[in-house]
């Protein structure tokens, strides 16, 4: 499928970029139950470390509950992507929601009622992480079929998304100090529940052409289906090859980063200040995100490339033992510019994919993007340990610096134009529609 075929967005409103309409009752929904959900995400952390080290378990039963959680996601997510392409993307993201309320209610009555198994623990993360990888490749398609300025509201979205990861963990700690584990479970639930209604009362509008569900066909159709998206992935050069790149991130830079900063913070000034650098983090991407609803580049993914220069501040201000406000502007450099190349790539891949790919391509996204992180956080205790933290944090910081200069170099990814640039929209329109007078620049 050729460039012209993926540009599917741009004339789907008529009118420049900064002149669609973002917000709407429809789009009001569904941004509340994205901000909603995320502020729960965010919580869990928080209720299964304080839940399982009040029953006795140690931080390795912590870390075996949280990956069985990402397992069951990396592992099934492409499949998600499948099933979202050929049903209703709503349908399934309530149906999703409403799993997770029942198991997070079952795992509130667990801790509640002091009967805590590990193995109960997992087996309800599993299944979150199967109803996650349901749910998540339908995102990528609703957004664009309820705001026709797609940048704009995934900026909105990552505003909102960073927000509520400043207040999760927050308001997780006041519900373990004033109720207990089982409440934090129990609120986590009540979030599903909120998004679930929010779903349920959004009016979403019919795919774009070639967009619908298919719903039929046996093993052997979802299969060629699955066939079919990994080779509408491969075909885009500017899509895999950042994914590429990304599998190298995800190894030798973010994957060592968050525990190692984590633990380098903690031991040289304390959990405060620790706190403070992830506060720091946090406002950082929500700026970015204010940034993304501001500027609109050309190139998307060129502009967003620039802007991952900025990550290096976090993991080389903690690796060179800088003071704790060094560290702190780090982190916030760091957020601003991870959260605006999120909204660029986001916006890129729902913007030049054709609708009736978009959920599987997004899947393959997924998968491609979260397969690398473990690898890069199990390489972090063996290289600290041979090279010293501090040490593996400042070639982090290198690697992050080389990682845009490799975005960069590839010109598929570089030269790609946003979907509702005028050149890209004319590319995209027959002959017959092409106007007889004189051509505009």
């Amino acid at each position: 499928m050729g460039a012209g075929h993926d540009v599917v967005a741009g004339e789907r409103a008529g009118l420049p970029a900064g002149e669609r309409p973002v917000w709407s009752r429809d789009f009001g929904l569904f941004f509340v139950a994205r901000a909603v959900a995320r502020l729960g995400d965010t919580m869990l952390p928080v209720a299964l470390a304080a839940g399982l080290l009040q029953h006795g378990y140690g931080a390795g039963a912590v870390g075996l509950a949280m990956a069985a959680t990402a397992a069951a996601f990396a592992g099934l997510v492409v499949f998600g992507g499948v099933i979202a392409d050929r049903f209703s993307t709503r349908k399934l993201m309530i149906g999703a929601d409403l799993v997770r309320l029942g198991t997070q209610s079952l795992a509130a009555a667990l801790f509640y009622s002091g009967h805590v198994v590990l193995w109960q623990i997992c087996a309800i993360g599993f299944v979150n992480g199967v109803a996650g990888a349901v749910f998540q490749p339908g995102v990528a398609s609703t957004v664009p079929r309820l705001a026709a300025d797609v940048q704009g509201a995934n900026g909105a979205i990552r505003i909102a998304e960073s927000a509520a990861q400043l207040a999760g963990p927050a308001t997780a700690g006041l519900l373990v100090g004033f109720a207990s584990p089982g409440g934090v479970f129990a609120a986590h639930a009540a979030t599903y529940a909120i998004s679930a209604l929010c779903l349920l009362l959004l009016r979403l509008p019919p795919p774009a052409a070639g967009g619908g569900p298919a719903g039929h066909g046996g093993s052997g159709a979802f299969r060629a289906d699955l066939i079919e998206g990994w080779r509408e992935f491969r075909s885009r050069t500017w899509l895999w090859g950042v994914i590429a790149v990304w599998c190298v991130y995800m190894i030798a830079v973010w994957g060592p980063t968050v525990p190692l900063v984590a633990t380098e913070v903690v031991q040289q000034h304390g959990p405060r200040a620790y706190g403070l650098v992830n506060s720091a983090l946090g406002a950082g991407t929500v700026v970015g995100g204010v940034l993304a609803l501001r500027l609109r580049p050309r190139r998307m993914l060129r502009a967003g490339a620039v802007s991952l220069f900025a990550f290096a501040g976090f993991p080389v201000t903690v690796g060179a033992g800088l003071h704790l406000p060094l560290m702190a502007a780090g982190a916030a450099a760091a957020g601003a510019g991870m959260s605006f190349w999120g909204v660029m790539w986001a916006t890129s891949v729902q913007t030049q994919v054709q609708p009736d790919v978009l959920n599987r391509i997004h899947a393959y996204d997924v998968a491609g993007s979260l397969a690398m992180m473990p690898v890069g956080q199990a390489l972090a205790g063996p290289a600290a340990g041979a090279l010293g933290s501090g040490h593996v944090l400042l070639v982090s910081g290198a690697v992050s610096l080389a990682v845009p200069i490799a975005l960069l170099s590839v010109p598929a990814i570089r030269d790609l134009v946003r979907a509702d640039a005028p050149s890209a929209i004319a590319a995209t329109r027959p002959v017959r529609e092409q106007p007889c007078s004189k051509p505009t620049a």
